[in-house]
C-alpha cells in the first residue's frame, strides 16, 4: 500500500463515522489518528454524547470486532480478561477470552473500576496482549481500547493513576453539540438509528498496512526536536508536580505522523505538532495543589508552553529535506 492510498482508507474511514457522529469531526479525526498510530483514547465527558456510538462506527466501518465493558466497582480483573475452566467433556483446560480481547474496545466508566481491575487493562494497553493462569494470549490487531470517564460523579469512584494515564496516547472531549447539529441528531434518528446501516469501508488488513505506511512519514531532525522540547519544559515548569514522561515523545512523534498522513503530506510540520500537543499531553501533566486550587490543570500548563518553547523556523521545503 503507498501514502496516497492509506491516506484514502483514513478518509474514507472518518467519512463514514461522520455517518453516526454528527458535527464532531475533530473528535472522529482524533480517533482516526489514535487508530493510525496504534494508539489509545481516553474521553472524559458527560453522559449521552455518542462516546458509544464512536467506538461502535469505527469497529463497524473497518470491520472488526467491537467489545464493550460497562466497569463496576463490583468487576474482577478475570471479568475483563477473561477465565480457564475445565471442561469435563474434553477433560483440558479451556481458556475464555474477557471482552478486552475485541478489536475495538469500549471501557465505560473505567474510573468505576477498583485500581485492581483498572491494572487488569494495563498489560493490553502497553503490550496487547493478556496473561491468565501464566499463559499470554495475544489480541489481533488492529486493536484500541476507548475509555470513558464521567466527570460529573465524584462517589464510587476511583480515579486513574498516572501509569494508567500515560498509556492512553490522548484524551479528547466530545462536548455539547450545536444547536443545528442537534436538530440534524434527530433528524437523522427520526426512523432507526444510522448504526444499523452502516456499511464496512475499508478492511482490517488495510488499517494494519495504514499503520505501517504511518512509521515511514518523515519528520525532521528540527521537529522532532520541538516535540523533546516541549516534553522536556513539562517538567520544568513551576506549576507541575510531575511532567510528562517519554512515552508522551513517542505518542506524539507517532501522532503526528499519521495527522500528516490525513492532512495529505508525508512529512510533519511544527503545526502537526502544536494541533496535538494538548490532547497528547495535557493528562500526563500533574499539576501541583496549589495550582489546582487556582484552576489550573494540565492542558493550561501545555498551552502555556506552546506560546513559551520556540517553533523551529523553517521554510516548507527545510521540512521535507531528507537529511
Amino acid at each position: 500500500m503507498e501514502q496516497p492510498h492509506a491516506e484514502h482508507v483514513a478518509k474514507r474511514i472518518i467519512d463514514n463515522v461522520k455517518k453516526v457522529i454528527i458535527g464532531k469531526d475533530w473528535a472522529i479525526e482524533l480517533a482516526v489518528t489514535a487508530l493510525l498510530s496504534q494508539g489509545h483514547i481516553l474521553i472524559k465527558d458527560t453522559p449521552g454524547l455518542g462516546k458509544t456510538m464512536l467506538g461502535k462506527s469505527l469497529a463497524q466501518s473497518i470491520d472488526c470486532v467491537f467489545r464493550r465493558i460497562q466497569l463496576t466497582p463490583d468487576m474482577l480483573p478475570s471479568d475483563i480478561t477473561g477465565v480457564t475452566v475445565f471442561n469435563q467433556q474434553s477433560g483440558e483446560f479451556v481458556f475464555r477470552p474477557g471482552p478486552i480481547l475485541g478489536q475495538i474496545v469500549l471501557a465505560d466508566e473505567i474510573n468505576r473500576a477498583t485500581p485492581k481491575t483498572q491494572s487488569a487493562l494495563l498489560e493490553a494497553l502497553s503490550e496487547r496482549q493478556v496473561t491468565v493462569d501464566g499463559i499470554t494470549h495475544s489480541i489481533i490487531r488492529p486493536f484500541m481500547l476507548i475509555a470513558t470517564e464521567n466527570p460529573i460523579e465524584h462517589e464510587g469512584v476511583f480515579p486513574l493513576p498516572e501509569a494508567q494515564l500515560d498509556r492512553f496516547m490522548m484524551r479528547i472531549q466530545l462536548g455539547y453539540p450545536s444547536f443545528e447539529d442537534e436538530m440534524s441528531i434527530i433528524d437523522s434518528q427520526r426512523t432507526q438509528h444510522p448504526i444499523e446501516n452502516l456499511g464496512v469501508v475499508a478492511s482490517a488488513d488495510e488499517v494494519k498496512e495504514a499503520q505501517e505506511i504511518v512509521k515511514r512519514v518523515f519528520m525532521h531532525r528540527q521537529v522532532q526536536r520541538y516535540i523533546v522540547a516541549l516534553v522536556y519544559a513539562t517538567r520544568k515548569h513551576g506549576d507541575a508536580a510531575l511532567g510528562a514522561s517519554p512515552r508522551a515523545s513517542l505518542d506524539l512523534f507517532r501522532s503526528t505522523q499519521a495527522l500528516a498522513l490525513l492532512r495529505g503530506r508525508d512529512y510533519v510540520t511544527p503545526d502537526d505538532v502544536k494541533e496535538l500537543a494538548v490532547v497528547v499531553m495535557g493528562h500526563r501533566v500533574i499539576v501541583t495543589t496549589t495550582a489546582r486550587m487556582n484552576g489550573v490543570d494540565g492542558r493550561k500548563i501545555v498551552e502555556d508552553l506552546l506560546e513559551r518553547v520556540a517553533v523551529p523556523a523553517a521554510r516548507t521545503d527545510d521540512w521535507l529535506a531528507r537529511h
